[in-house]
């Protein structure tokens, strides 16, 4: 009886430890594993979008 009282007290608990447990063994990313990466082997990535802009009349009939 008991448990059945405290039901949402062992819920949160187990959810805990399972987050703990998820957290502890996790991988870290190898970007981040190794920071001592220098900033030429960093690429950026960059996206060019060409297209005109809408007139307000244009705005209107959408």
């Amino acid at each position: 009886m008991t448990i059945a009282k405290h039901i949402e007290a062992v819920a949160i608990a187990i959810i805990a430890v399972a987050a703990a447990a998820s957290m502890a063994t996790a991988s870290v990313p190898k970007a981040v594993a190794h920071a001592d990466t220098s900033a030429e082997a960093v690429t950026t990535h960059v996206v060019y979008v060409s297209a005109k802009r809408l007139s307000a009349a244009e705005k209107a009939a959408l």
